[in-house]
Parts: structure tokens; sequence; C-alpha cells
């Protein structure tokens, strides 16, 4: 078996408020992680920018752009110019008044390979992110790209099996999750650990289910709030791959910026799903109540009254 190895590129930053300063940050990592051989880069979620969903405020919507536009023409120059796919997480203004968070994945030639749109979206304390952005209507639909097949997807995604899986079913071949999470400062530090722990162990699942490749990279670095209602949030960073069978190629620290080049072997996934055949034994004639918002006998009755 051809041994097809895909050399990806992670890049954990701290972000500030200078936004030029967090792009040019960005493009220099990005040429450092090409000349060291990477073929493809992931950035972590709402990378130009602070997280701004800390807050609701009507003026961000400043900061959304149109897809295509100026900011996808400086990410589609920087992939064009390093000869890289790039995975991106940008703010997208579909319409007046509808904005969505959207990864978009560029090709070696600089041109669009495709987006997608994230489907589940929070609304925590401190993750107000249903005041900015629509669910994604893009489905769960792999992007083909000239180094693969991406299954890309975007941070609260990463807690569902279900996205995961159905990546998987049409042909994915790594999973990726561009994030943004991390630590209430009123947590203790038990509590700290088992959220930390709980996100990771949820992503190195979906690996091991799928029998495929995961890449997560989550920002880094204390953010304040904007409006100082709260302590604001310390990203825990932990980026990290892990292979299908959850096993960790590579991970960052907690609490510093950090690039790194991890070889993924796409053709050990042939060997792993055929070690461990979740996908053959898939008992998909018994499974329809996972489309039911709540699987117990009253729900199902009223869904089929609707």
């Amino acid at each position: 078996m051809h041994n097809k190895i895909i050399k990806t590129g992670i890049i954990q930053q701290h972000n500030t408020d200078n936004i030029a300063g967090n792009r040019e940050r960005l493009s220099e990592k990005i040429e450092l992680l090409a000349q060291q051989g990477a073929g493809l880069v992931v950035l972590q979620e709402l990378h130009d920018s602070l997280y701004f969903c800390q807050t609701e405020n009507t003026s961000t919507f400043d900061l959304a752009t149109e897809i295509p536009g100026n900011i996808t023409d400086f990410y589609s120059d920087i992939a064009r110019r390093n000869h890289i796919v790039l995975v991106t997480s940008l703010f997208e203004r579909r319409l007046a008044g509808l904005y969505h968070n959207t990864a978009v994945v560029f090709e070696k030639d600089g041109n669009i390979a495709g987006t997608y749109r994230k489907m589940h979206i929070p609304d925590d304390p401190g993750y107000y992110e249903k005041f900015y952005f629509a669910p994604g209507d893009t489905g769960f639909e792999p992007i083909h790209t000239s180094i693969g097949t991406l299954g890309v997807m975007v941070c609260w995604d990463q807690w569902y099996p279900e996205g995961a899986r159905i990546m998987a079913l049409k042909g994915a071949e790594l999973l990726i999750y561009p994030t943004a999470i991390g630590y209430d400062a009123n947590d203790t530090a038990e509590e700290q650990q088992r959220q930390r722990e709980a996100w990771i162990t949820i992503q190195r699942s979906h690996a091991v289910a799928n029998g495929l490749p995961v890449v997560s990279v989550n920002r880094v670095g204390f953010e304040p709030h904007p409006d100082n209602h709260s302590e604001g949030i310390l990203f825990w960073g932990n980026s990290f791959v892990a292979g299908p069978q959850g096993e960790f190629l590579y991970q960052c620290s907690n609490e510093k910026e950090e690039i790194a080049v991890v070889d993924i072997s796409i053709s050990r996934s042939e060997e792993v799903r055929r070690w461990w055949p979740y996908l053959r034994d898939r008992r998909i004639d018994a499974y329809p109540d996972i489309l039911q918002r709540c699987a117990d006998k009253n729900s199902r009755k009223s869904d089929k009254n609707r």
C-alpha cells in the first residue's frame, strides 16, 4: 500500500486587538511552515482578531468580510506564494444582517477550494455566538483539495459525533477543527483541567470512532472582556494532531504560541479501518432515533404529528 503523507502545519497564536498585526504574524508563520515542508496549514478559529463573542455589540459586525472579498484575497495570495493548502476561519458577511462563522479553504494556486459554515452555534457566558452567527447551511461536506479530502468543521462542532461521522462517511481523509476555547477565570484549577481534558478526549474519540486523523488548532493566551464585565478568557492552547487510533502525533503547550509541522499518514487510516471495521458493522437499520430531538415515546409521537 502506498504510504500517503500530508505534511500539516499548525499555528497556535495569541491574538491582540491589532488585526493587521495578527495577520502579518500569521503570514510570517505560514511562510516558516511552508519552508519546513508543510503542504497543508491550519489556522485557529477567527484568527484575525480578538475573540469578539465575549460580548454582544452591533458595531462588531463591521469586522465581517464578504467571501470572496479583500480578506480572502489576502489569504489567497499567501496560499499561492507558499504553494500550500490553507484552512482559514473568517467572520463572513453574507448579506446585510446575515453573518456566519465560516472556514475557507484555499488551494495551492490561491483559488478557494471550498467553504464550511459552522453548524453548531454556542450561546454560553463569554461565548455569545448566536448573537453574531446564523447556523451554517453548507452541511457536512468534505472539501476536495490537491493534498487530500478535508473534513473541515469549526470549534463547537467538535463536541458532536454526528458531524464527524457524516464527514467520514462522505470520504473525508482527516477531520479539522479550527478552535477558540478557554477557561472561565472563576473556575477552579480542577474544573479547568476537567474541561480541557474533556475537549481533548472528545476529539480523540472522533479519530477512534471513524479511523481518521484529527487536527485541532486552538488559540492561546489571555483576552480581556471588552467591557470589563468579566475577567475575560484564558485560552488554553493544547492544539494537537491525533492519528486514527486517537494517538497523539503532536500536542502544543497550554500557554505558549507555537508552530509545528506534523506528518500525517493517510494510508494508516486504511490499515486501522481493516482492523477495527466500525463503518462495516454500523446498524443503520437501528438508528432512526438519532434524528429525534429527544428519543422518548412522547417526542416520537409529537414529531410524527408535525
